[in-house]
């Protein structure tokens, strides 16, 4: 039985195609669904879990690059949760666009985790080394 690091399988097929140079996207419970990008739901409910943990969690064994999120997320959140992003990612730098161009990237992402987080704009990509 495995015994440590993430334990859902659909999460651990999504990671095992991630390559150089590729994206994946977290995403908060409101964010959009395309029917051809695989996404992997494990919503529960409010704030369960949040990006931030799914972010943890990945970063054992995902070598992150470059990391892509909306300009909306400075406007909408305070600076502690600005901080707690920044820490969770570095030494790597958050790359800020526009919501609308954040979504247009998405598609080309290897899959999508959907989460139950509730912080506004909290959605974010994350390209592999």
């Amino acid at each position: 039985m495995w015994k440590s690091g993430i334990l859902n399988p659909a999460i651990n097929s999504l990671l095992s195609r991630v390559r150089h140079t590729n994206t994946l996207a977290i995403a908060d419970r409101g964010f959009p669904f395309w029917p051809a990008l695989e996404t992997v739901d494990i919503s529960l409910v409010d704030d369960i879990p949040r990006v931030l943990d799914v972010l943890q969690a990945l970063r054992a064994n995902f070598t992150v690059g470059s990391a892509f999120m909306a300009d909306e997320f400075r406007q909408a959140n305070g600076a502690d949760v600005q901080r707690q992003f920044e820490a969770a990612l570095a030494p790597v730098t958050i790359t800020f666009m526009p919501h609308r161009l954040l979504k247009e990237r998405v598609p080309a992402a290897v899959g999508l985790i959907r989460t139950g987080d509730t912080t506004q704009y909290a959605n974010i990509i994350i390209e592999s080394a």
